[in-house]
């Protein structure tokens, strides 16, 4: 394909499964089937469509911006993209504002180019297309798993070597340095939909994660705040993965669950603020990527939020 209509592999499945590719004037709906060489391929390219979603003046923390992407703090809360149920007030409604025609239509459609998303209720960093040529070599960064992702979490417990207990966890182990990784296939819980699960031999979407304990609290300790690096970039990854070790995350309604803490463990004014924290003590911390177009190295990094960083300090984690 030329290079210059930015498509990736996804957006051309999509378009042989819609009959819109031709070979040798013939439909051609498999993505699989072999060509033969000489053969001539069509391909119907839709123009970007208009969408329904409205413009909002909703305040962005812009870190970077140049004529290609967009890198933006999503404050916890706000979801990435409309849907069902939230039809406003998301990341992609200030996008638009902000940015109106200037942002990727790579997506059949004329709204921003998000090329990864982060949770509704975790905080953090996120780069945005703003041309076609930037999504598509943003997308494959992603897909080749070469972005650099780093989340600061607060969880229940404290991974360590000597644990007994994670040598029985299937898909735990360590590397040099007290390094967790988890190794597993993700995929949709078979009865509950809305969450992820975590599975093995070869079912579900391959999935790595890998957690360093940056600092543990209370006596003897009970809490710790981890930095977690994706390998994959999964749907709820760090949050199941944590989970499955048996270090879910403070405040996740969804996998997390809402333990007990021994007074003996922490102050009573830490235990009262771990209860009451009110989403997952997950934050997008860095972020890391070649500029698809200049080639050049890009990192970034966004400090705790206020609610996170509050948390820690009750916890006695000095700013």
């Amino acid at each position: 394909m030329p290079e210059a209509l930015a498509l990736s592999r996804t957006r051309l499945a999509a378009l042989l499964g819609a009959g819109a590719v031709r070979v040798d004037g013939a439909i051609a709906s498999d993505p699989k089937a072999r060509v033969a060489e000489g053969a001539e391929v069509e391909i119907d390219l839709p123009e970007a469509e208009e969408v329904e979603t409205v413009p909002e003046d909703i305040p962005l923390q812009i870190l970077h911006e140049d004529e290609d992407l967009v890198v933006v703090m999503k404050p916890a809360g706000m979801v990435v993209h409309p849907a069902p149920g939230t039809p406003g007030g998301t990341l992609v409604n200030a996008l638009l504002h902000h940015f109106g025609g200037e942002l990727s239509g790579i997506g059949g459609e004329k709204r921003p180019g998000i090329v990864h998303r982060i949770d509704k209720d975790t905080s953090g960093l996120l780069v945005v297309a703003k041309s076609d040529r930037a999504h598509h070599g943003l997308s494959e960064q992603f897909a080749a798993h070469s972005v650099e992702r780093r989340y600061l979490a607060l969880a229940y417990g404290v991974p360590h070597t000597g644990d007994p207990r994670l040598k029985g966890v299937r898909g735990v182990s360590f590397e040099p340095g007290a390094v967790m990784k988890i190794t597993t296939g993700l995929a949709r819980h078979k009865t509950d939909r809305q969450r992820q699960a975590v599975y093995f031999d070869g079912q579900g979407r391959h999935a790595i994660t890998r957690a360093k304990v940056l600092e543990a609290f209370g006596t003897p300790p009970a809490l710790s705040l981890l930095e977690c690096r994706l390998e994959t970039g999964r749907t709820h990854q760090i949050r199941v993965h944590m989970t499955h070790a048996g270090f879910g995350l403070v405040g996740d309604p969804v996998y997390g669950g809402r333990r007990k803490l021994s007074p003996k463990a922490v102050s009573e004014a830490a235990m009262e603020a771990v209860a009451a924290f009110p989403r997952q003590a997950l934050h997008a911390a860095s972020l890391g990527f070649d500029h698809p177009v200049t080639g050049e190295w890009m990192e970034f990094e966004a400090d705790l939020p206020e609610d996170m960083s509050d948390l820690l300090s009750a916890l006695g984690h000095v700013r």
